[in-house]
């Protein structure tokens, strides 16, 4: 395993982390989620990543169970918070009340003192970013969080609340987590990367795989017993559009031509970027997570030739191809 900083922080995470996503406390019971934490952890992953909203917190639960018989100080936790989790109006976004009261059911749930990063799973347009800056600042010098950051910012946005903590002497953002696929490039390419070279922000990528898409699973069709095919994942099939599917096809060629998997091909392809930390992986067996964790090897086959035909497969950069 190769670990990379947290965009200019002295923190190590490992290149491909684990994430709870849909799978913990959805997709997969809580014995195979304990086992997928610990194999790994045993393959020398350090990052998991979480949030208060994933299975209505039965996520967090779930990890908290599993991370109680490995070392803490050897483990990088993340959790998030924005979305609904408590009732009323102030039940949600990033209000000092929300996220105060949102941290600690978080790490009720984790069973842990502190977490080491926390995001701000959205941009809250109803409170003000100096608020926001405020109680993320507060969080660390309580020792509750050890770095904190957003998910799904606009650069714009990030370089806003990045000056307002300057200004008033706040620790600032370290990380942002934005999704970035193969098929969701734009943002990550031509926002979000002059903003992590300038300020220094590390980035955590989600959804590497376009939600299983680019792992050619849906080439011929939705397989019973894939994500896709759950009564609640309507908007999966919706993504299975003929042009999609047309270049998955491709792109599994060119795996098959490179001795690596398509979903192998996809992560690497993310691994590449210096501005990416982590690349956020999901597992629900033991032979995917082996097979995710040998992506980290087929970076080196993505040459300049290689990654010119994958540009023409996939077109111009667009985040609604």
């Amino acid at each position: 395993m190769h670990y990379r900083r947290l965009g200019r922080s002295g923190l190590k995470v490992s290149e491909i982390s684990l994430g709870a996503w849909v799978t913990f406390g959805n997709q997969i019971d809580e014995k195979t989620a304990i086992d997928l934490i610990h194999a790994a952890y045993d393959h020398g992953i350090n990052y998991f990543d979480n949030a208060d909203v994933y299975a209505n917190g039965q996520a967090e639960i779930v990890m908290g169970k599993a991370i109680k018989d490995l070392p803490r100080e050897a483990l990088v936790i993340s959790t998030k918070v924005f979305w609904p989790t408590m009732p009323g109006p102030n039940g949600r976004g990033l209000s000092r009340k929300h996220v105060m009261e949102s941290i600690h059911a978080s790490l009720r749930r984790l069973g842990t003192d502190y977490v080491d990063l926390y995001f701000c799973h959205r941009y809250d347009p109803d409170t003000p970013l100096e608020e926001v800056a405020r109680v993320m600042d507060d969080l660390v010098h309580q020792g509750k969080v050890l770095y904190w950051g957003t998910s799904e910012w606009r650069g714009a946005q990030i370089t806003q609340v990045y000056g307002i903590c300057r200004q008033y002497g706040l620790v600032p953002p370290t990380m942002e987590q934005p999704q970035y696929n193969l098929l969701h490039r734009r943002r990550v390419e031509e926002e979000l990367a002059p903003v992590c070279h300038e300020l220094g922000i590390g980035l955590t990528t989600w959804s590497p795989l376009a939600f299983g898409i680019l792992t050619g699973k849906y080439n011929e069709g939705i397989p019973a017993g894939s994500r896709a095919s759950l009564p609640d994942m309507a908007w999966i099939r919706d993504m299975l559009t003929p042009d999609r599917i047309a270049k998955v096809r491709q792109l599994t060629d060119l795996a098959k031509e490179l001795g690596i998997t398509p979903a192998q091909l996809a992560i690497a392809w993310v691994l590449r970027r210096k501005e990416v930390s982590s690349v956020i992986t999901g597992a629900t067996r033991l032979e995917q997570l082996d097979e995710n964790l040998g992506a980290a090897e087929a970076v080196d086959k993505l040459t300049d030739d290689v990654l010119e035909r994958i540009d023409r497969i996939v077109g111009v950069p667009s985040d609604n191809d």
